[in-house]
């Protein structure tokens, strides 16, 4: 080692090469340095170490790194003479920055003249793959900003997104106001030169059989949920001539014609589905699918994220890319990744992930990564954010979520079905649950499995061109999208007011009441989501669900809005308050049975009466009653498995046996943790009510599975609750206890319920027996087999990962080609105040002092954002002398 650093300071100085001492000779000099040999050597054994850790880390072949590191030192010597040697390193590295763009000279255009040269340098070789085992074949390239800065997105074509209405009072829902509205948005959508929908939609055929239906449905819920309130205001011992007894027979009413809209869901899909197709169906008309593919216009497929877990957002991203690459349709589509990521090691994955995937198919013109800086309206800002910017270059876009895998076959069929119906606005799929291994997942995807083709058919029979939109895995026509679904904010604090959170039912409101078609494509194949893996990962999401939809309330006087949408939105907001009333029908029930027992009866009410007021109990009565509810419950469940088997398909869920074993088990599952999910959504919606707003998170996409404390610290009060409850009852009155056992057990024992139901082994087991199996486990989709390789080749690579890179944080300070492509992505450098400047380099400061593990992520984030703080973060790391093990 000594004989080499003597070797280059003589190469520095003009002058031959002295001898080789030996390492311990503690009286050396080098020429001019007059200057111990020991300190020297340590400040000079250093430096080389360090530039080979850095070519290292460049991935510059080990051959090279030796004469590279010698020429850089020698350059450090020949650059000034010193007098300490306290700046080795930082000098052999400034040198070798030097040496690289010699040695391996850019292969891409100049950089521009605002960028670093040697930021240029490892730009390069980072998009080209030069040093990497995935060089990138083809050459593609970053686009430029108009500055001449790389960017990860295509060029600007700025578009207008404005907020399209005002959230006002009732006299909106008069006929004349929408009117007035619909002639304003013909002619808008005129002047766009798009179809005026509006103008055709009262022509539509589907229009007057869609209102028949419609009629239909709503007879079909009121008269059994009338005759069924009467038979229950003979059930009770006064007939319902007490105030309790009117209240309890209020809520029954209520909720049996909720369950009633269900059923018959559920039967009018059974009879679409064992019938002949439904002439307006829009998957009816398919001799063109064999056709020329020539859509009018290019197709994003766009995933909005934030904080998800980055290899499974690309793992699926990657399959579904194959997929169209099998198609051949390609080149009609572009993908955005619109990420609204806050934590610096999520960001910096996500840039990684891009880059990666890109350089390996060499397609940086086709995939485009972008992260907001500032995060207004969560989802549907960043989508509407996106439609500013780039929406006029597609004519469609397919909305996915980050657990979301659609076959590109699909894909390509969902842009025919809106080439071919120019009236349609949004073509919503039906997706199928997938790819979990708990015992709950795996019963909730069974479930849907099973049972979502037939209700998914029931719902396009009454709703038809006026379907709704989920907000992911459906196609959206970007022109009238952009012209009509900008939201504003609600009047009024969070909950009920402020940003509209479950914005894709308000968005498909808006593009209904200008006359655009929305159609459930509930018989088309190839598209896939997952489930929440554990009931508390549900009742999570089911909270801020809860919250979104009861804002929809203050929408339903939105003038224009026709009434399909405005019976979406009550269904929305009952799919949560109907476990209020479900728990206010108990609660009146309980004090009901109480009272039989505790308080004397009067049979002699004030004023006039010929007669006693005797009570009247018809047990009888009570069974049939309960025996109809348990009917309207689980008789579509049967006919579900009666249409599996009628059109020759319980094979591919285990065989006809297993299959009818699995919704045995299914509806004894559910029945349990029915109650669990009524006691959750009671207290959402009385929280929401309150004033109680919630956060807006992510969603945990992997297989969690719930430990034991967690589930007391959840479940722990609703189980003593319930057998408080239940022990009164059994005390005072044990036959009604008798009657409301099945959702006092499920309370009490939701603590076990609740772990259990998480465990993935239990899933795997149940698998393993041929229990709750679904056909995409039978015969794997090429799509999900496409991403499990992909998430196992991502758990390979990250297995082979030092711990510390896990941290994107760290990545970009360190890694010479993250930091690379990170900077490059911020731009160029922004004038700040000398102050904010000066607190910037304060925190960069205690960053080097004391390690990444001082900062918070807030602090993570300032500097990551800065590009000044990311260059002097990465030079002053690796320049530094000194240990540098906790980076």
């Amino acid at each position: 080692m000594t004989g080499k650093l003597q070797a280059a300071a003589a190469q520095a100085q003009g002058a031959p090469a002295t001898s080789p001492q030996p390492e311990d000779t503690a009286t050396a000099t080098v020429h001019v340095f007059e200057v111990p040999a020991d300190k020297l050597l340590q400040d000079w054994k250093e430096a080389h170490a360090r530039a080979l850790a850095y070519l290292h880390a460049l991935g510059i072949p080990p051959s090279e790194r030796e004469l590279l590191t010698a020429d850089a030192i020698a350059r450090a010597l020949r650059s000034q003479p010193w007098e300490a040697t306290s700046d080795a390193v930082a000098e052999t590295l400034r040198a070798l920055r030097e040496v690289l763009p010699q040695r391996y000279p850019v292969s891409r255009a100049p950089a521009p003249a605002t960028m670093d040269a040697f930021l240029a340098w490892r730009l390069d070789a980072a998009l080209s793959g030069r040093f990497s085992s995935q060089p990138n074949a083809t050459g593609a390239a970053l686009p430029l900003r108009c500055s001449g800065v790389p960017a990860s997105m295509p060029t600007l074509s700025r578009g207008s997104m404005v907020p399209s209405f005002e959230p006002r009072g009732i006299h909106r829902l008069f006929r004349r106001g929408r009117e007035r509205h619909e002639q304003a948005t013909a002619r808008m959508a005129d002047a766009q030169g798009e179809h005026s929908a509006v103008s055709r939609r009262r022509n539509y055929p589907w229009v007057r059989v869609a209102h028949r239906r419609r009629a239909l449905l709503m007879i079909l819920v009121l008269i059994p949920s009338v005759i069924a309130s009467g038979f229950m205001v003979n059930v009770l011992p006064h007939q319902g001539r007490t105030w309790l007894g009117a209240a309890i027979v209020l809520f029954f009413g209520a909720l049996f014609g909720w369950i009633s809209i269900g059923f018959w869901t559920a039967l009018l899909g059974f009879f679409t589905l064992a019938g002949r197709p439904d002439r307006f169906a829009i998957t009816h008309r398919k001799e063109d699918e064999n056709g020329a593919f020539t859509p009018g216009g290019r197709t994003a497929i766009v995933m909005p994220i934030c904080e998800e877990p980055v290899d499974r957002v690309f793992a699926g991203l990657r399959a579904i890319y194959q997929s169209l690459q099998r198609t051949g349709m390609l080149d009609h589509f572009d993908f955005f990744i619109l990420s609204d990521s806050s934590n610096p090691a999520t960001w910096v994955q996500e840039e990684a992930a891009w880059l990666d995937w890109c350089r390996a198919i060499g397609r940086f013109d086709t995939i485009f990564y972008r992260r907001r800086r500032v995060r207004l309206k969560r989802k549907s800002g960043n989508v509407a954010d996106f439609c500013r910017r780039w929406g006029k270059q597609y004519r469609y876009m397919i909305m996915l979520d980050a657990d979301s895998v659609m076959a590109g076959e699909t894909l390509v069929a969902l842009v025919r079905l809106m080439e071919k119906h120019p009236d349609a606005g949004m073509i919503q799929t039906a997706p199928t649950a997938v790819n979990r291994r708990s015992l709950f997942a795996r019963v909730q995807q069974f479930a849907s499995r099973v049972y979502g083709p037939m209700f998914a058919a029931g719902l396009h029979f009454w709703q038809l061109g006026d379907g709704q939109y989920w907000g992911h895995n459906t196609i959206i026509r970007i022109a009238p999208f952009m012209a009509l679904c900008g939201l504003p904010r609600l009047p009024g604090k969070p909950p009920l007011g402020g940003e509209i959170m479950s914005h894709d039912f308000v968005e498909a409101a808006l593009m209904g009441r200008a006359g655009w078609a929305l159609w459930l494509a509930f018989d088309l194949p190839g598209s896939y989501e997952e489930t929440p893996s554990t009931l508390l990962e549900e009742m999570k999401r089911d909270r801020r669900w809860c919250q979104g939809n009861l804002q929809h309330l203050r929408l339903l006087p939105t003038e224009g809005l026709f009434g399909a949408h405005r019976a979406l939105f009550i269904n929305g907001v009952l799919s949560y308050v109907s476990a209020l009333l479900w728990f206010c029908f108990l609660t009146l029930s309980t004090v009901q049975a109480i009272q039989d027992v505790l308080v004397e009866p009067d049979y002699f009410p004030k004023g006039p009466s010929l007669f006693p007021d005797w009570p009247v109990w018809r047990p009888n009565w009570a069974l049939s009653l309960m025996a109809v509810t348990a009917m309207i419950l689980f008789l579509p469940k049967i006919l579900s498995v009666v249409a599996l088997v009628m059109r020759r398909q319980a094979q591919a869920y285990g065989g006809g046996f297993k299959l009818a074993v699995s919704v045995l088990l299914e509806v004894i599952i559910s029945s349990l943790f029915a109650p669990i999910r009524m006691l959750f959504h009671s207290k959402f919606v009385v929280q929401n009510l309150l004033g109680r707003t919630v956060s807006w998170g992510a969603q945990t996409r992997e297989d969690s599975e719930t430990g034991w404390w967690e589930a007391i610290r959840h479940h722990g009060l609703d189980s003593v609750f319930a057998t408080v409850w239940g022990s009164a009852l059994f005390w005072l009155n044990p036959q009604y206890f008798w009657w409301v056992t099945p959702i006092i057990c499920g309370l009490i024992l939701s603590i076990p319920i609740s772990v259990l139901a998480s465990r993935v082994r239990l899933g795997d087991r149940a698998r393993a027996r041929g229990l709750f199996k679904i056909p995409e486990e039978s015969a794997p989709p090429a799509e999900l087999h496409d991403l499990d390789q992909n998430l196992t080749v991502a758990e390979q690579q990250a297995a082979c990962v030092p711990a510390l890179e896990h941290d994107g944080f760290v990545r970009a300070a360190v890694d010479p080609y993250i930091n690379a492509l990170h900077r490059a992505l911020l731009g160029n450098r922004r004038r700040l105040k000398a102050s904010i400047r000066a607190t910037r380099y304060a925190l960069l400061e205690r960053a080097l002092a004391n390690g990444p593990a001082a900062l918070s992520v807030r602090e993570r984030r300032i500097l990551l954002s800065d590009p000044d703080t990311v260059d002097q973060l990465h030079q002053r790391i690796w320049m530094r002398p000194g240990k540098t093990g906790e980076w």
